[in-house]
């Protein structure tokens, strides 16, 4: 077998040993292109003379390359680099999520911060974006109010400043902004603004007899927010309320006149939604304390309802 000379590269003193199958010509178009072909065996074998040299002989083998197979491991390289690019984007915090602002404050016997430790833990598992505060100067940042999709208010009594309640307002009427609520924390609020109270649907008038024992009567059991729910009883403030007739009731309760006769059989709307120019309003009357939370109805109402305003349930 010649000897072939080293190339000038590599180190002098190797020596490379000519292949059996040197010289002879390949047809390419009767190759397979799989790893079943004829291979080149490679075995290092030392020099004794020279101490590192290296020769070509006949050993363990490495396949021949297939184009073919290169190109498909390319391909699927290039989709999971894709995949992985897209899945982190997909994930990245506060990406293309929703915004809520949690208002609470105003007169504590609606213990409005037990309602806030209750609501925005379940919100933030839903993937809302949360902003909570006490504060109704939120109302005046114009970045927020222009970042939000739904506004809750836990705020009974009170009042609010004429701008306060021109950028509330303005960000439902005109930019869209959903409003949701319960109990006092939304219809007993900023008594003195009727163009507030307008924008709700209604506003508390009295609660007769106190805390009482009524039933809740569901009327509109095709819309999301109730159906599958039956009427239920509760036991707490059943409020009398003076309501928008444009309003879309959803249940409603009759008063027997206890503690007030003369409203004995009038029917009064528990819960309802409607839109205040392009925004989504939604309210309850349930909700005097946390612990009216516990009663499933109640619930199921209130973050259905919730969902509805911020357009997540339709």
């Amino acid at each position: 077998m010649a000897i072939l000379p080293a190339p000038a590269d590599f180190p002098s003193g190797l020596t490379y040993a000519r292949s059996p199958h040197a010289g002879r010509r390949t047809d390419c178009r009767s190759l397979r292109l799989d790893f079943c072909q004829s291979s080149i065996s490679v075995t290092p074998v030392v020099n004794r003379t020279a101490g590192a040299n290296l020769r070509r002989s006949t050993g363990s083998t490495i396949p021949k390359r297939s184009t073919y197979n290169f190109l498909g491991f390319r391909q699927l390289l290039l989709f999971l680099c894709t995949f992985l690019v897209l899945l982190t984007a997909q994930n990245q915090p506060g990406e293309n999520k929703k915004s809520v602002l949690f208002i609470y404050g105003g007169w504590e016997g609606h213990e409005p911060e037990k309602c806030r430790d209750l609501f925005v833990p379940w919100l933030k598992s839903k993937g809302f974006n949360v902003t909570a505060t006490p504060s109704l100067d939120a109302y005046l940042d114009e970045d927020l109010m222009n970042s939000v999709d739904l506004i809750i208010q836990v705020y009974t009594m009170s009042s609010i400043s004429p701008e306060q309640e021109k950028m509330l307002l303005m960000a439902v009427r005109d930019r869209g902004v959903a409003m949701a609520g319960w109990h006092g924390g939304l219809a007993d609020a900023f008594r003195n603004n009727p163009d507030y109270h307008f924008m709700i649907g209604g506003q508390w008038v009295a609660h007769p007899g106190g805390t009482v024992k009524y039933e809740v009567n569901i009327v509109d059991n095709e819309d999301p927010i109730t159906r599958g729910l039956g009427d239920f009883t509760i036991r707490s403030e059943q409020y009398y309320m003076h309501v928008d007739p444009a309003n879309q009731v959803l249940a409603e309760t009759t008063f027997s006149g206890e503690g007030a006769y003369w409203i004995k059989g009038t029917t009064v709307p528990v819960v309802w939604k409607k839109k205040y120019g392009i925004g989504r309003i939604f309210y309850s009357s349930l909700g005097h304390n946390v612990k009216v939370f516990e009663i499933p109805e109640a619930m199921t109402i209130m973050k259905r309802g919730i969902l509805w305003a911020i357009g997540e349930l339709d």
